[in-house]
C-alpha cells in the first residue's frame, strides 16, 4: 500500500516540512529554507550579475514635493515647498531633493505612471506582485511579489547567496504567495547604524565554533548514511545538499562579509547618509554586488494626510524625513556609476501610490492612484531624461502613460526573465507572470 502524505497550500508535503527542520513554531531553518526550494523545483545556479534594488516608497509619495513640483500652480496645488533647478536643463525638482538634483543626470523620471485604486492595500499589491489585490481587507499575497518570482525562476547570482533580500523588513504584500514559504526574502532586521549591528542567522550560535560545527556536521553525515538505506524516495541524499548550501551561508567568509556594513570605507558611508535608510542602501548595494538578484529597501513614512489624522502636517513629515531619502538614494546612483555597476544594477523607487493634487484642509495630500513619478536609475537604460508628464496640478498624465506593470515589465527584462511564463496557481489555473508586458520605450 502507498503512503500519503498530506500537502500545504505550497506543494509540499508534511514530511518534506518536517525534513526541512520546521519545529512547532513554524520558523525555518536555512537548510529548511533550500530544502524547501528543491522540493518544489527551484535549481540554483549562475545566471549572470544583474541585480535590482527595489525602494519601496511606502504610504505613496507625494509627486509635487518630490520629482514633479507645480511652482506655477496656484498655491493649495503647489504646496508648502519651492523647488531647485537640477542638472538637466528645464528640469526641476522639490526643493528638498537637493542631493538627487545634483545627480538626476543620471537618473529617469516617469511622471506619468498611473492605476485606478487609493487604496494603500490593493495599491501596494499591484506595485508588488502585477495584480490588484482581489480584497482588500486580505492582509495575504494573492499572487507572489516580484522578489518571489525572482527567487523561482532565476535563483542567486551565486549558490551560496539568497535570492530575495529585504532591508530592514519584507514589503507590505513583498511574500510569495502559493509559490512557497521557500520564496519569502530573507530579512536583515533593524539598526543598521549601530556599529555592532549583525544580521540573524548569519553567526554561529554562541559556543559553537567552526571546528564544532564540522564535528556536528560529520556526525549528521554518518546517520544520514544510515538513513539512506530506509530512504526510497533520496531525501536523505538530498539533504546533505541541502544542509551544504546553509552550511555555506553560516561557514563562507564571503557571505558574512557581504552583509557587513563596517568592512566599507567610513567615507562611503558618511556618503549615503548615517541613517537607517542610507546605510540600508549601502547594504543593499553590497548584496547586489555579490550575487543577490533581488533587493528591497523599505522607505515608510510618505502617507502624510496632515494634522488631523497623522499628528503632523506634510511639511513637518517631509522635513524630517525628505533629507535622509534624498541623500540615500543619491549616494546610490553616485555610487553605481563611480563603482562600474550602472549595467549591472537597476534602481527602482516606487510608491503605491501618488498624492492628491490640492492640499487638504488639514495641511496634507491623499490617496491618489491617478498618477505618481518613479525613479530609474542603472540598469544600462536611458538615464538623464524625464518620461512623460503630468498636467499643470500634478493631477492626471497628459503624455506617455504608462501602469506599474510597465515598470515591473522593465523589472523582469534586467533580470532575463520572461513576464510571459505561467505558474499553476492553488486552484489549477495557469497564471501569467504580467498581463501586461509592455516596456517603457522612452528608456531602451
Amino acid at each position: 500500500m502507498t503512503r500519503r502524505h498530506s500537502k500545504f497550500r505550497d506543494g509540499v508535503t508534511r514530511r518534506d516540512m518536517i525534513r526541512a527542520g520546521i519545529g512547532a513554531t513554524g520558523a525555518l531553518s536555512l537548510a529548511g529554507i533550500t530544502r524547501l526550494q528543491a522540493a518544489s523545483g527551484t535549481v540554483l545556479g549562475d545566471r549572470g550579475n544583474n541585480a535590482v534594488i527595489f525602494v519601496e516608497m511606502a504610504g505613496g509619495p507625494t509627486q509635487h514635493e518630490t520629482y514633479d513640483p507645480k511652482p506655477s500652480a496656484p498655491s493649495e496645488y503647489r504646496g508648502p515647498f519651492g523647488v531647485i533647478d537640477t542638472r538637466l536643463p528645464g528640469v526641476q525638482f522639490s526643493e528638498l531633493m537637493v542631493e538627487q538634483a545634483r545627480v538626476n543626470d543620471r537618473v529617469a523620471l516617469v511622471r506619468s505612471v498611473h492605476h485606478k485604486t487609493g487604496s494603500h492595500t490593493i495599491g501596494s499589491h499591484l506595485v508588488q506582485t502585477g495584480y490588484y489585490l482581489r480584497n482588500s481587507q486580505n492582509g495575504d499575497n494573492d499572487m507572489p511579489c516580484m522578489g518571489s518570482l525572482v527567487a523561482k525562476i532565476r535563483g542567486a547570482n551565486l549558490p551560496s547567496m539568497p535570492p530575495f533580500v529585504s532591508i530592514p523588513s519584507r514589503m507590505r504584500f513583498g511574500r510569495a504567495a502559493w509559490l512557497g514559504k521557500s520564496y519569502n526574502p530573507f530579512e536583515t532586521g533593524g539598526n543598521l547604524t549601530s556599529k555592532n549591528f549583525k544580521v540573524p542567522n548569519l553567526e554561529l550560535i554562541s559556543g559553537i565554533t567552526t571546528s564544532r560545527l564540522n564535528d556536528r556536521r560529520r556526525l549528521l553525515a554518518s546517520f544520514d548514511a544510515s538513513r539512506q538505506i530506509l530512504d526510497n524516495r533520496g531525501f536523505a541524499t538530498a539533504q546533505d545538499s541541502f544542509t551544504r548550501q546553509a552550511y555555506q551561508m553560516v561557514t563562507t567568509n564571503a557571505v558574512r562579509d557581504a552583509f557587513d556594513l563596517s568592512r566599507e570605507d567610513p567615507a562611503t558611508r558618511k556618503l549615503y547618509g548615517n541613517n537607517e535608510f542610507g546605510q540600508g542602501m549601502l547594504l543593499a548595494r553590497r548584496l547586489a554586488e555579490r550575487g543577490v538578484p533581488f533587493v528591497t529597501v523599505r522607505a515608510g513614512g510618505w502617507d502624510n494626510h496632515g494634522q488631523k489624522v497623522c499628528g503632523f502636517t506634510l511639511e513637518q513629515s517631509l522635513n524630517k524625513r525628505g533629507p535622509n531619502f534624498d541623500r540615500g538614494v543619491a549616494g546610490l546612483v553616485t555610487d553605481l556609476y563611480r563603482r562600474g555597476q550602472d549595467q549591472n544594477i537597476l534602481l527602482v523607487c516606487m510608491g503605491e501610490f501618488g498624492r492628491t493634487p490640492k492640499v487638504n484642509s488639514e495641511a496634507g495630500r491623499d490617496h491618489w492612484g491617478a498618477v505618481m513619478t518613479v525613479l530609474i536609475s542603472g540598469g544600462g537604460l536611458q538615464v538623464g531624461q524625464v518620461v512623460g508628464a503630468s498636467d499643470t496640478k500634478g493631477g492626471h498624465p497628459v503624455a506617455a502613460p504608462y501602469g506599474p506593470n510597465n515598470v515591473q515589465a522593465m523589472i523582469y527584462r534586467h533580470l532575463g526573465i520572461d513576464p510571459s511564463l505561467t505558474f499553476p496557481d492553488p486552484a489549477g489555473r495557469p497564471r501569467v507572470v504580467l498581463e501586461d508586458r509592455k516596456l517603457i520605450r522612452e528608456l531602451l
